[in-house]
């Protein structure tokens, strides 16, 4: 038997380790497997306090959202966590047809008999704020960017796959399923706890299926995890939905009544050049990480969007091997390389599709890595980053150390890859300022 506090399922890798390293800097160590792990996998990975599953959601269709999840949460809820969590991006990517949070959440309810559905989106600590049921977010993790309505948002209003035109996500979470939204706004979650569950139970008597809390300050996130672990019981795992806000409440609740000792102090990784960078991001934020780093003597490696829409994308692929020479050539001059497809400015990747685009980065970083030794990789944009893990043969990761909110340095598990054992770190289009590729180049923060 396992003791496990919390099992979540991400709905891409970029969300996922962001999940990882909030659960890791709570004292929790945790895994995030690629695939819900089998019993020999779990025992690979003793002393588990927590699991994750990089899932691929994000970028599906319902009907396929339905096939993946019911099998995945049987399995998790199999483990006996304590909770388990239906990972989402703080931004809320979704839409009826694409990577559908109300979908999941249906499928949740089947598998998990709770009274009600957790929904927590706000994320202080990454630019994430929730107010009345209304989203915001800043223009950028780990930035000082602007912070907007999620529907002006400069970045999220235009998302090539699902762009958000409604900052209400009672509303947004409405067009994607029939369940009843209720809320627990931003002068409620301050309340007493009891007061807070007698609020909670008062509206499931109602008929809320789902409830959302707002908030706007990482101390409010305490409250809201007593609240939701008061919710849990021995018997079954209570099944919640939302951002790694999910992880920040309860780890602050763990934290509290110590059940974990919180990780305060992390190794400084270092410098590990050369860095090799690959990224299927759109958002203006790469696109901004992309023009630093060329103004500071990274190399470019640039995909030619529309042969790759056109192309069968393999391991073994001819179109691919032409950009892996590339790469190869200017790492052992010693550059530090971007393989991207200019997406920031090129509107022709939009015709890619998240699977072709990240597998052929994956297949890329592969073989590079292979053949130059590279000891840190870096993998930018969330909806493709999935498929760009699998390519590369990784099992699990595990959190090195801190440097950008959301976005940790991991160590990749990947039995027979060239990926075995090195660094990686994976970001989402949003995350981090413009010397990012800098950052992760010399492993610290510049100065």
């Amino acid at each position: 038997m396992n003791n496990l506090l919390l099992a979540y399922y991400g709905d891409d890798f970029t969300g996922s380790t962001d999940a990882l390293e909030f659960l890791s800097r709570a004292g929790a160590r945790t895994a995030l497997f690629i695939a819900p792990p089998t019993p020999a996998q779990l025992a690979a990975y003793p002393g588990l306090d927590a699991i994750g599953v990089a899932g691929l959601t994000r970028a599906m269709s319902p009907a396929a959202m339905q096939a993946v999840l019911e099998p995945a949460f049987a399995q998790l809820r199999a483990l006996r966590p304590q909770h388990v969590h239906y990972k989402v991006c703080s931004t809320f990517d979704s839409s009826p047809t694409v990577g559908s949070i109300g979908q999941a959440i249906e499928v949740g309810r089947k598998v998990f008999p709770n009274a009600f559905v957790p929904l927590l989106v706000a994320a202080p600590a990454l630019g994430r704020y929730c107010a009345f049921g209304n989203l915001f977010a800043r223009l950028g993790i780990g930035s000082d960017g602007g912070i907007f309505r999620l529907d002006r948002h400069p970045s999220m209003s235009r998302h090539p796959t699902t762009p958000a035109d409604e900052s209400d996500l009672r509303v947004h979470l409405g067009r994607q399923t029939g369940l009843k939204i209720g809320l627990l706004d931003i002068l409620q979650i301050t309340r007493p706890l009891a007061e807070m569950q007698t609020a909670l139970a008062a509206q499931v008597r109602e008929g809320a299926e789902v409830i959302l809390f707002d908030a706007l300050y990482d101390e409010q996130l305490l409250g809201i995890g007593a609240a939701i672990d008061s919710c849990a019981t021995e018997a079954e795992p209570l099944f919640s939905v939302g951002s790694s806000g999910v992880e920040m409440a309860l780890g602050q609740l763990w934290a509290k009544n110590g059940t974990l000792t919180p990780v305060t102090e992390w190794p400084t990784p270092g410098r590990a050049a050369p860095l090799l960078v690959v990224s299927g991001s759109c958002s203006p934020v790469t696109a901004g990480q992309v023009a630093w780093g060329t103004a500071n003597g990274f190399a470019e490696v640039v995909l030619d969007a529309p042969l790759l829409a056109a192309t069968e994308v393999a391991e073994d692929a001819q179109e691919l091997i032409v950009y892996q020479q590339q790469a190869v050539a200017l790492l052992q001059e010693g550059r530090n390389v971007i393989v991207h497809t200019n997406g920031g400015a090129d509107s022709r990747t939009q015709s890619l599709s998240a699977e072709k685009l990240g597998s052929a980065l994956g297949y890329i970083a592969r073989e590079v890595v292979r053949q130059t030794g590279v000891r840190r990789v870096v993998v930018a944009g969330g909806d493709t980053s999935s498929f760009a893990a699998r390519a590369m043969g990784i099992e699990a990761v595990e959190m090195v150390a801190p440097l950008y909110p959301g976005a940790p340095l991991c160590r990749a598990s990947a039995p027979g890859s060239p990926l075995h054992g090195i660094e990686v770190n994976f970001k989402g289009g949003q995350v981090g300022a413009p010397e990012y590729f800098g950052v992760l180049l010399e492993g610290c923060m510049l100065t």
